[in-house]
Protein backbone atom coordinates (compact mmCIF):
# COMPACT_ATOMS: atom_id res chain seq x y z
CA UNK A 1 0.00 0.00 0.00
CA UNK A 2 2.85 2.29 0.95
CA UNK A 3 4.08 1.70 -2.96
CA UNK A 4 0.20 2.66 -4.30
CA UNK A 5 0.29 6.02 -2.00
CA UNK A 6 3.53 7.22 -3.39
CA UNK A 7 2.28 7.70 -7.14
CA UNK A 8 -0.75 9.35 -5.67
CA UNK A 9 -0.68 13.08 -6.65
CA UNK A 10 -1.88 15.17 -3.39
CA UNK A 11 -4.74 17.86 -4.47
CA UNK A 12 -3.65 21.25 -5.24
CA UNK A 13 0.23 20.04 -4.51
CA UNK A 14 1.75 21.40 -8.25
CA UNK A 15 -0.65 24.66 -7.28
CA UNK A 16 1.11 25.07 -3.87
CA UNK A 17 4.50 24.46 -5.65
CA UNK A 18 4.14 27.22 -7.90
CA UNK A 19 2.79 29.76 -4.99
CA UNK A 20 5.67 29.02 -3.12
CA UNK A 21 8.05 29.67 -6.23
CA UNK A 22 6.57 32.83 -7.20
CA UNK A 23 6.87 34.74 -3.62
CA UNK A 24 10.60 32.81 -2.85
CA UNK A 25 11.52 33.22 -6.42
CA UNK A 26 10.75 37.50 -6.50
CA UNK A 27 12.66 37.85 -2.98
CA UNK A 28 15.13 35.79 -4.53
CA UNK A 29 15.73 37.84 -7.66
CA UNK A 30 15.87 41.33 -5.06
CA UNK A 31 18.64 39.69 -3.20
CA UNK A 32 22.21 40.84 -2.90
CA UNK A 33 24.65 39.29 -5.93
CA UNK A 34 26.66 36.80 -3.96
CA UNK A 35 30.51 35.78 -4.62
CA UNK A 36 30.28 32.46 -6.86
CA UNK A 37 32.31 30.83 -4.34
CA UNK A 38 29.25 31.08 -2.02
CA UNK A 39 27.13 30.15 -4.59
CA UNK A 40 26.18 26.67 -2.25
CA UNK A 41 25.75 28.60 0.82
CA UNK A 42 23.39 31.18 -1.37
CA UNK A 43 20.81 27.68 -2.29
CA UNK A 44 20.79 26.72 1.19
CA UNK A 45 19.70 30.02 2.34
CA UNK A 46 17.19 29.89 -0.59
CA UNK A 47 16.11 26.96 0.46
CA UNK A 48 15.19 28.21 4.29
CA UNK A 49 13.19 30.31 2.75
CA UNK A 50 11.52 28.50 0.58
CA UNK A 51 10.75 25.80 3.56
CA UNK A 52 9.78 29.28 5.54
CA UNK A 53 7.02 30.75 2.67
CA UNK A 54 6.22 26.90 2.32
CA UNK A 55 5.07 26.22 5.65
CA UNK A 56 2.36 28.71 5.73
CA UNK A 57 0.97 28.31 2.03
CA UNK A 58 -1.65 25.10 2.36
CA UNK A 59 -1.30 21.47 3.57
CA UNK A 60 0.37 20.90 0.02
CA UNK A 61 3.06 22.60 1.27
CA UNK A 62 4.68 19.56 2.96
CA UNK A 63 5.73 18.52 -0.33
CA UNK A 64 7.66 21.70 -1.03
CA UNK A 65 9.56 21.20 2.06
CA UNK A 66 10.65 17.85 1.94
CA UNK A 67 12.53 18.65 -1.69
CA UNK A 68 13.94 21.84 0.61
CA UNK A 69 15.13 19.72 3.43
CA UNK A 70 17.05 17.42 0.38
CA UNK A 71 18.45 21.09 -0.94
CA UNK A 72 19.82 21.94 2.43
CA UNK A 73 21.64 19.12 3.37
CA UNK A 74 23.25 19.16 0.26
CA UNK A 75 24.89 22.12 1.95
CA UNK A 76 26.67 19.70 4.34
CA UNK A 77 28.63 17.82 1.49
CA UNK A 78 31.82 15.69 1.75
CA UNK A 79 34.79 18.11 0.22
CA UNK A 80 36.13 15.13 -1.77
CA UNK A 81 34.84 11.95 -3.46
CA UNK A 82 36.06 9.72 -0.07
CA UNK A 83 34.20 6.56 -1.28
CA UNK A 84 31.12 5.38 -3.56
CA UNK A 85 28.28 4.32 -1.51
CA UNK A 86 27.60 1.31 -3.67
CA UNK A 87 29.90 -1.45 -5.50
CA UNK A 88 30.93 -0.72 -8.80
CA UNK A 89 32.82 1.80 -11.16
CA UNK A 90 32.35 5.33 -12.48
CA UNK A 91 33.13 5.99 -15.89
CA UNK A 92 33.93 9.74 -16.33
CA UNK A 93 34.77 11.82 -18.99
CA UNK A 94 36.53 15.59 -18.93
CA UNK A 95 38.69 17.72 -20.24
CA UNK A 96 41.51 15.62 -19.46
CA UNK A 97 40.30 12.42 -21.20
CA UNK A 98 37.94 9.10 -19.33
CA UNK A 99 38.44 8.50 -15.86
CA UNK A 100 37.55 5.40 -13.97
CA UNK A 101 36.86 5.38 -10.50
CA UNK A 102 36.62 2.74 -7.80
CA UNK A 103 34.42 2.55 -4.96
CA UNK A 104 37.42 3.46 -2.20
CA UNK A 105 36.95 7.14 -4.45
CA UNK A 106 40.55 6.33 -6.08
CA UNK A 107 40.52 7.12 -9.85
CA UNK A 108 42.70 6.63 -13.02
CA UNK A 109 42.87 8.55 -15.68
CA UNK A 110 43.00 6.69 -19.03
CA UNK A 111 44.51 8.69 -21.37
CA UNK A 112 43.40 11.83 -23.46
CA UNK A 113 40.39 10.61 -25.36
CA UNK A 114 37.16 12.32 -26.10
CA UNK A 115 33.74 9.75 -25.58
CA UNK A 116 33.86 6.87 -23.47
CA UNK A 117 31.61 3.82 -22.28
CA UNK A 118 31.72 0.35 -20.47
CA UNK A 119 31.38 -2.77 -22.41
CA UNK A 120 28.94 -4.90 -20.94
CA UNK A 121 29.62 -6.60 -17.52
CA UNK A 122 32.60 -3.61 -17.33
CA UNK A 123 35.37 -5.73 -18.65
CA UNK A 124 36.50 -2.81 -20.66
CA UNK A 125 36.39 1.02 -21.99
CA UNK A 126 35.57 1.83 -25.43
CA UNK A 127 37.38 5.68 -25.87
CA UNK A 128 36.99 7.75 -29.18
CA UNK A 129 39.38 10.10 -30.50
CA UNK A 130 38.67 11.76 -33.55
CA UNK A 131 39.66 9.62 -36.44
CA UNK A 132 40.20 6.32 -34.14
CA UNK A 133 38.36 3.94 -32.02
CA UNK A 134 39.90 2.34 -29.13
CA UNK A 135 39.23 -0.54 -26.41
CA UNK A 136 40.70 -0.26 -23.14
CA UNK A 137 41.27 -2.16 -20.01
CA UNK A 138 39.95 -0.16 -17.21
CA UNK A 139 43.59 0.59 -16.03
CA UNK A 140 44.03 2.42 -19.70
CA UNK A 141 45.88 -0.49 -21.22
CA UNK A 142 45.33 -0.67 -25.30
CA UNK A 143 43.71 -3.94 -26.20
CA UNK A 144 42.74 -2.58 -29.46
CA UNK A 145 42.15 0.38 -31.92
CA UNK A 146 40.42 1.16 -35.58
CA UNK A 147 41.26 4.57 -37.51
CA UNK A 148 37.90 5.86 -38.77
CA UNK A 149 36.89 9.23 -39.83
CA UNK A 150 34.03 11.61 -38.33
CA UNK A 151 33.56 9.04 -35.32
CA UNK A 152 30.30 9.94 -33.95
CA UNK A 153 28.10 7.76 -30.94
CA UNK A 154 28.87 4.08 -29.91
CA UNK A 155 27.67 1.78 -27.89
CA UNK A 156 28.82 -1.91 -26.80
CA UNK A 157 26.45 -4.59 -26.31
CA UNK A 158 26.58 -7.95 -26.41
CA UNK A 159 26.98 -11.00 -23.73
CA UNK A 160 30.02 -11.60 -20.79
CA UNK A 161 31.79 -13.59 -23.96
CA UNK A 162 30.59 -12.21 -27.23
CA UNK A 163 30.15 -8.79 -27.73
CA UNK A 164 29.43 -6.58 -30.67
CA UNK A 165 30.11 -2.82 -31.19
CA UNK A 166 27.95 -0.41 -32.98
CA UNK A 167 29.54 3.15 -33.85
CA UNK A 168 28.51 6.05 -35.95
CA UNK A 169 31.15 6.45 -38.75
CA UNK A 170 30.17 9.86 -40.99
CA UNK A 171 27.22 8.85 -42.09
CA UNK A 172 27.13 5.02 -41.60
CA UNK A 173 26.99 2.91 -39.01
CA UNK A 174 29.20 0.22 -38.74
CA UNK A 175 29.15 -3.00 -36.30
CA UNK A 176 32.31 -4.67 -34.94
CA UNK A 177 33.14 -7.43 -33.01
CA UNK A 178 34.45 -6.78 -29.34
CA UNK A 179 37.89 -7.90 -30.49
CA UNK A 180 37.75 -4.41 -33.02
CA UNK A 181 37.66 -7.84 -35.80
CA UNK A 182 34.66 -8.12 -38.76
CA UNK A 183 34.05 -4.77 -39.05
CA UNK A 184 30.87 -3.92 -41.41
CA UNK A 185 28.49 -1.35 -42.32
CA UNK A 186 25.19 -1.75 -41.14
CA UNK A 187 22.68 1.37 -42.90
CA UNK A 188 23.39 5.16 -43.79
CA UNK A 189 21.53 8.00 -42.55
CA UNK A 190 21.84 12.04 -43.02
CA UNK A 191 21.90 12.71 -39.03
CA UNK A 192 23.93 9.74 -38.10
CA UNK A 193 26.37 11.53 -36.33
CA UNK A 194 24.38 12.92 -33.82
CA UNK A 195 21.51 10.13 -33.51
CA UNK A 196 21.45 7.85 -30.55
CA UNK A 197 21.99 3.66 -30.67
CA UNK A 198 21.36 1.43 -28.02
CA UNK A 199 21.84 -2.47 -28.16
CA UNK A 200 19.17 -4.36 -26.54
CA UNK A 201 21.08 -5.71 -23.03
CA UNK A 202 22.56 -9.07 -23.79
CA UNK A 203 21.74 -8.92 -27.53
CA UNK A 204 23.86 -9.50 -30.73
CA UNK A 205 20.98 -8.95 -32.92
CA UNK A 206 18.77 -5.84 -31.84
CA UNK A 207 20.47 -2.52 -32.07
CA UNK A 208 17.52 0.47 -31.75
CA UNK A 209 18.51 3.83 -33.10
CA UNK A 210 16.91 6.79 -34.10
CA UNK A 211 16.94 9.55 -37.25
CA UNK A 212 14.73 11.86 -39.02
CA UNK A 213 12.33 11.22 -36.80
CA UNK A 214 11.77 7.50 -36.90
CA UNK A 215 12.81 5.50 -34.03
CA UNK A 216 13.89 1.65 -35.69
CA UNK A 217 14.32 -1.45 -34.27
CA UNK A 218 17.12 -3.53 -36.69
CA UNK A 219 17.82 -7.41 -36.51
CA UNK A 220 21.87 -7.23 -37.02
CA UNK A 221 22.43 -10.88 -37.72
CA UNK A 222 20.63 -10.28 -40.84
CA UNK A 223 22.01 -7.52 -41.90
CA UNK A 224 20.63 -4.76 -40.17
CA UNK A 225 16.98 -5.40 -41.69
CA UNK A 226 13.84 -3.66 -39.86
CA UNK A 227 11.82 -5.75 -36.92
CA UNK A 228 9.53 -2.58 -36.68
CA UNK A 229 9.48 1.20 -36.86
CA UNK A 230 7.36 4.16 -34.65
CA UNK A 231 7.51 7.88 -35.29
CA UNK A 232 9.02 10.08 -32.10
CA UNK A 233 9.90 13.23 -31.25
CA UNK A 234 13.32 13.15 -32.04
CA UNK A 235 15.18 11.84 -29.35
CA UNK A 236 18.80 12.79 -27.71
CA UNK A 237 18.87 9.18 -26.09
CA UNK A 238 17.87 5.93 -26.42
CA UNK A 239 17.27 3.84 -23.07
CA UNK A 240 16.29 -0.07 -22.22
CA UNK A 241 15.21 -1.45 -19.56
CA UNK A 242 17.75 -4.23 -18.52
CA UNK A 243 15.29 -7.13 -19.50
CA UNK A 244 15.04 -5.78 -22.60
CA UNK A 245 11.25 -5.56 -22.54
CA UNK A 246 10.82 -1.73 -22.24
CA UNK A 247 13.14 0.79 -24.83
CA UNK A 248 12.48 4.76 -23.91
CA UNK A 249 13.31 7.19 -26.77
CA UNK A 250 13.98 10.93 -24.46
CA UNK A 251 13.22 13.96 -26.18
CA UNK A 252 13.76 17.34 -24.89
CA UNK A 253 10.08 17.94 -23.94
CA UNK A 254 8.97 13.98 -24.07
CA UNK A 255 8.91 10.64 -23.26
CA UNK A 256 8.04 7.42 -25.12
CA UNK A 257 7.67 4.10 -24.05
CA UNK A 258 7.69 0.99 -26.31
CA UNK A 259 7.43 -2.70 -25.12
CA UNK A 260 10.31 -5.07 -27.19
CA UNK A 261 7.57 -5.50 -30.11
CA UNK A 262 7.17 -2.40 -31.03
CA UNK A 263 3.81 -1.65 -28.84
CA UNK A 264 3.23 1.96 -27.54
CA UNK A 265 3.43 1.77 -23.52
CA UNK A 266 2.64 5.26 -22.74
CA UNK A 267 3.79 9.31 -24.12
CA UNK A 268 4.20 11.54 -21.46
CA UNK A 269 4.69 15.46 -21.98
CA UNK A 270 7.14 16.71 -19.68
CA UNK A 271 6.62 19.77 -17.61
CA UNK A 272 9.76 21.42 -18.52
CA UNK A 273 13.23 20.43 -20.71
CA UNK A 274 14.65 17.07 -19.90
CA UNK A 275 18.64 17.27 -19.48
CA UNK A 276 19.07 13.31 -18.84
CA UNK A 277 17.32 10.18 -18.00
CA UNK A 278 18.36 7.03 -16.73
CA UNK A 279 16.37 3.84 -16.09
CA UNK A 280 16.75 1.68 -13.03
CA UNK A 281 18.89 -1.87 -13.11
CA UNK A 282 16.51 -3.60 -10.71
CA UNK A 283 12.92 -2.32 -12.03
CA UNK A 284 10.82 -0.56 -14.53
CA UNK A 285 11.09 2.85 -12.88
CA UNK A 286 12.82 6.04 -15.31
CA UNK A 287 14.38 8.54 -13.35
CA UNK A 288 14.30 12.35 -15.50
CA UNK A 289 15.63 15.14 -14.86
CA UNK A 290 14.21 18.43 -15.71
CA UNK A 291 14.86 22.06 -15.97
CA UNK A 292 11.00 23.68 -15.17
CA UNK A 293 9.47 25.68 -17.20
CA UNK A 294 9.41 29.46 -16.65
CA UNK A 295 12.01 29.07 -13.88
CA UNK A 296 15.62 28.99 -12.78
CA UNK A 297 14.73 25.61 -10.86
CA UNK A 298 15.06 21.65 -11.70
CA UNK A 299 13.67 18.37 -10.56
CA UNK A 300 14.89 14.71 -10.55
CA UNK A 301 11.90 12.25 -10.53
CA UNK A 302 10.40 8.68 -11.39
CA UNK A 303 7.79 6.85 -12.58
CA UNK A 304 6.84 3.73 -13.48
CA UNK A 305 7.30 2.36 -17.51
CA UNK A 306 4.37 0.00 -16.74
CA UNK A 307 2.00 2.42 -16.76
CA UNK A 308 -0.24 3.78 -18.51
CA UNK A 309 -0.49 6.85 -17.00
CA UNK A 310 3.17 8.29 -15.97
CA UNK A 311 2.69 9.46 -11.73
CA UNK A 312 5.47 10.94 -10.71
CA UNK A 313 7.63 10.31 -7.87
CA UNK A 314 10.25 13.40 -6.89
CA UNK A 315 13.66 12.45 -5.58
CA UNK A 316 15.67 15.50 -5.64
CA UNK A 317 15.16 19.71 -6.28
CA UNK A 318 17.45 22.62 -6.68
CA UNK A 319 18.04 25.52 -8.22
CA UNK A 320 20.03 25.99 -11.30
CA UNK A 321 20.40 23.04 -14.44
CA UNK A 322 21.19 19.01 -13.26
CA UNK A 323 23.03 17.03 -15.97
CA UNK A 324 23.70 13.70 -15.59
CA UNK A 325 21.87 11.32 -14.06
CA UNK A 326 23.36 7.24 -13.40
CA UNK A 327 21.89 4.69 -11.17
CA UNK A 328 24.06 2.30 -8.99
CA UNK A 329 24.29 -1.11 -10.45
CA UNK A 330 22.29 -2.42 -7.27
CA UNK A 331 19.06 0.24 -8.00
CA UNK A 332 19.44 1.77 -4.62
CA UNK A 333 20.96 4.95 -5.14
CA UNK A 334 20.75 7.60 -8.18
CA UNK A 335 23.91 10.24 -8.79
CA UNK A 336 22.51 13.30 -9.64
CA UNK A 337 25.16 15.93 -11.26
CA UNK A 338 25.08 19.39 -10.28
CA UNK A 339 27.08 21.55 -12.50
CA UNK A 340 26.15 24.80 -11.26
CA UNK A 341 26.75 23.90 -7.51
CA UNK A 342 30.08 21.76 -8.83
CA UNK A 343 28.36 18.61 -7.01
CA UNK A 344 27.51 14.98 -7.20
CA UNK A 345 24.41 14.48 -5.58
CA UNK A 346 23.68 10.49 -4.39
CA UNK A 347 20.26 10.01 -3.82
CA UNK A 348 18.68 6.94 -2.24
CA UNK A 349 15.18 6.08 -3.50
CA UNK A 350 14.75 2.16 -2.26
CA UNK A 351 14.26 3.00 1.64
CA UNK A 352 13.82 6.43 3.87
CA UNK A 353 15.09 9.04 1.64
CA UNK A 354 18.91 9.80 2.09
CA UNK A 355 21.34 12.12 0.75
CA UNK A 356 24.99 12.03 0.40
CA UNK A 357 26.87 14.68 -1.64
CA UNK A 358 30.19 15.81 -2.53
CA UNK A 359 31.64 19.29 -3.44
CA UNK A 360 34.39 20.45 -5.27
CA UNK A 361 33.97 17.99 -8.10
CA UNK A 362 35.37 19.72 -10.97
CA UNK A 363 39.11 20.27 -9.02
CA UNK A 364 38.94 16.47 -8.55
CA UNK A 365 38.93 15.93 -12.43
CA UNK A 366 41.52 18.46 -14.05
CA UNK A 367 39.79 21.55 -13.49
CA UNK A 368 36.61 20.59 -15.16
CA UNK A 369 32.92 19.23 -14.39
CA UNK A 370 32.97 15.74 -15.76
CA UNK A 371 30.44 13.72 -17.65
CA UNK A 372 29.37 10.34 -16.12
CA UNK A 373 29.22 7.64 -18.56
CA UNK A 374 28.42 5.07 -16.58
CA UNK A 375 28.27 3.22 -13.11
CA UNK A 376 29.41 -0.36 -13.78
CA UNK A 377 28.95 -3.13 -12.26
CA UNK A 378 27.73 -5.56 -9.31
CA UNK A 379 29.54 -8.25 -9.51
Amino acid sequence: MKRDLEWIEIPDEHEARERAWTVVSGAFAERDPTPPKRSRKAVAALAVTIAATAGVLSPPGSAVLEEVRKIVRVDKAQPALFSLPAPGRLLLTGATGPWVVQRDGSKRLLGSYGGATWSPHGRFVLATRRNELVALEPGGRTRWSLARARLGAADWGGTRVDTRIAYANGDRVNVVGGDGRGDRFLFSAPDVPTAPIAWAPGSLRLLAHSTQGILRLLDVAAGGEEIWSARVAQPFALVWTSDGERLVAVSRNTLTVFDARGGLILRHELAGRAASAAVNPRTHTIAVALRLRGTDRSEVFTFSLDRKSAAQRRLFAGVGTFGDLVWSPNGRWLLVAWQDADQWVFVRSDRTPRIDAVANVSEQFGGTFPRIEGWCCAG
